[in-house]
C-alpha cells in the first residue's frame, strides 16, 4: 500500500502564534502516525516560486494522511494557522513500485 504525504509551503507572519499551531497539531499527527521528513530548514528555489518554509510529512497510507487532515484535532490546529500564515498544502499518494 502506498504511503501518503503532506507537502506544505508557508510564509509565516506571526511566529509566536504559529508555534501555538505547531503545539496543537502534535496530537493529531501522533494519532495518525505522521513523521516529519522535512520541517523547515535551508532550501534553495531553483525553478518556479516557493514560500519561505517547506514541510513534508509521511503517513503509513494515503487514507491516514487524508483522515489526519479531516480530523477534528487537526481542524482545530488549522484554525490557529490560517490567520498567521499563507501557503499551500497538498496531500499526495506515494509511489509504490
Amino acid at each position: 500500500m502506498p504511503k501518503g504525504y503532506w507537502i506544505a509551503t508557508m510564509d509565516i507572519h506571526d511566529v509566536e502564534i504559529y508555534d501555538k499551531y505547531r503545539a496543537a497539531n502534535a496530537k493529531p499527527f501522533a494519532d495518525f502516525g505522521a513523521r516529519f521528513l522535512v520541517r523547515g530548514g535551508t532550501q534553495q528555489v531553483r525553478e518556479g516560486q516557493m514560500r519561505a518554509r517547506t514541510v513534508v510529512l509521511e503517513f503509513d497510507s494515503y487514507a491516514d494522511a487524508v483522515a489526519c487532515y479531516e480530523s477534528p484535532g487537526y481542524q482545530r490546529a488549522k484554525d490557529i494557522r490560517l490567520n498567521v500564515a499563507d501557503g499551500s498544502l497538498v496531500i499526495v499518494e506515494g509511489y509504490d513500485s
